[in-house]
């Protein structure tokens, strides 16, 4: 009503305006008073029919054309626009005064303000992005590391450098020396435990302070990885993300860094080389060497595989009852996908070792397994662990030809999967099927993720309230 209000007296100014009449001389005619007139032409105020119906026969117009739902002009349309953007609940929350469109604000810089406002809108959409937007714009980043063989050259110069810069030669990264890294780039570690809920690490960009749980969090993210992607923001340079897209662009480059620092690429790849030069890559090998976790030695083995071993790969996080949580191919391994590409939260076959380790009682060492495909046969190492919620299994794999250059290559087990043709896995058998049919009647299980909104902010799921109060409370206190 309010827009209608505004098209409409925009009409009327126009139409005035094009006979040469002022709002003096409109009044007169009409028997109305100039103020009334103002109120009408500023959508202030809805006129009756009878006043329309005069208005219309003195400007030499029909009333259906003052009724149009078109703004008569170029100037009219910004200025009805602009009226619509300051009355968003976005603009209102600013608490910042409303531009007024007068004679003297010129239609340059009338465009430049709508337009200024329709970006902040277009970016508040982002912000909140659809859980569909969000992994279309996964999607798209998964294709562009499958690209790049999963490796960024740039990212492992930099962590290599600030290692060497900070002393550290051999052996695992130490705690003091990731200190010492943050310190080279003008931050201190600072452990506290009571960190908003929502944070995993806080940077007083201000202070000079990086702000970190007292103990690992539970699902193997250490102190140290935590403390170097904090480091990895400044080093990078990371602006505020203005989108999804851009937010997840970070956290891969932070969480590439991370494993870079904690791996060097030098010492990796040395390591990696003699390992396959022994006929003997084992990921749990390469983990121990650093003192990472299994997922972090797995995924930065993807990183160096192809550009410094001249193997293609495949990597698997799965959560038993959740699905695929990450994956990586530059293998040809037919990773299951949604219509859009996207694979989180995609069921692996039953068949593939991803799950077929969850049926093991003894899950101390790693699960070795060949599994015939349509696309191919794979050789996979799978080792399974305890999130914070559920177990999970961590799998890397190559084609059959390069299974020689691993331990474990000697397994005698092997699996035929066809998926994703139905009945290799998820079909029951005819004579299972007859007996059961109709008799069965499970409670499905409801995943929180379903019905869940996807994380909104600037920080996607960080609350600023809380995080402005942590910062104030330990800025006045010193740290």
């Amino acid at each position: 009503m309010a827009a209608d209000m505004m098209i409409l007296g925009k009409r009327i100014k126009h139409f005035r305006i094009s006979s040469g009449m002022t709002l003096e001389q409109l009044g007169d005619s009409v028997g109305v008073v100039p103020s009334q007139l103002s109120l009408i032409e500023n959508g202030k105020r809805e006129p009756k029919l009878s006043l329309l119906n005069a208005i219309a026969t003195t400007l030499g117009v029909s009333v259906q054309e003052l009724l149009s739902t078109e703004a008569p002009d170029r100037r009219s349309e910004l200025e009805i626009e602009l009226e619509r953007l300051q009355q968003s609940e976005l603009y209102t929350s600013l608490q910042l005064p409303a531009v007024r469109s007068t004679k003297g604000l010129s239609d340059e810089a009338l465009e430049a303000i709508v337009g200024l406002h329709k970006e902040m809108e277009r970016r508040e959409r982002l912000s909140i992005a659809t859980p569909e937007e969000a992994r279309r714009a996964n999607t798209e980043l998964q294709a562009v590391m499958r690209e790049k063989n999963n490796y960024l050259p740039e990212l492992d110069e930099l962590a290599e450098d600030l290692v060497k810069r900070a002393g550290h030669e051999s052996g695992a990264l130490m705690h003091r020396t990731v200190a010492e890294m943050a310190n080279l780039v003008g931050f201190e570690l600072i452990f506290v435990d009571d960190l908003p809920s929502s944070a995993r690490s806080i940077t007083d960009l201000a202070n000079g302070r990086i702000y970190l749980p007292p103990a690992s969090i539970p699902g193997g993210h250490g102190l140290r990885a935590m403390a170097l992607q904090a480091i990895a923001h400044r080093l990078l340079n990371h602006q505020k993300p203005s989108n999804y897209a851009e937010f997840l662009q970070q956290r891969l480059e932070i969480n590439y860094f991370a494993a870079a620092a904690l791996m060097p690429r030098s010492r990796s790849v040395a390591f990696l080389q003699n390992a396959k030069k022994e006929r003997n890559i084992a990921i749990e090998d390469f983990r121990d060497a650093f003192g990472v976790t299994h997922e972090a030695a797995a995924l930065r083995f993807t990183n160096l595989a192809t550009e410094h071993l001249g193997l293609r790969t495949h990597f698997l996080r799965v959560n038993q009852g959740e699905g695929i949580f990450r994956g990586y191919e530059n293998d040809g391994l037919r990773i299951p996908a949604d219509v859009n590409g996207s694979i989180e939260g995609q069921v692996v076959c039953r068949k593939w070792p991803a799950r077929m380790a969850f049926q093991r009682t003894n899950r101390t060492n790693e699960f070795y397994q060949y599994t015939d495909t349509p696309g191919g046969t794979f050789w996979d190492s799978t080792q399974t662990g305890t999130g914070e919620k559920e177990e999970f299994s961590i799998s890397v794999g190559v084609p059959f030809d390069d299974a020689k250059w691993f331990r474990g290559r000697d397994t005698e087990r092997r699996e035929v999967s066809t998926c994703p043709n139905e009945n290799c896995c998820r079909v029951p058998s005819d004579e299972l099927a007859q007996r059961w049919s109709g008799k069965a009647w499970p409670s499905a299980r409801m995943h929180a993720h379903v019905l869940s909104p996807l994380p909104s902010g600037t920080f996607p799921g960080v609350e600023e309230t809380e995080l402005f109060a942590f910062l104030e409370k330990h800025a006045n206190a010193g740290g």
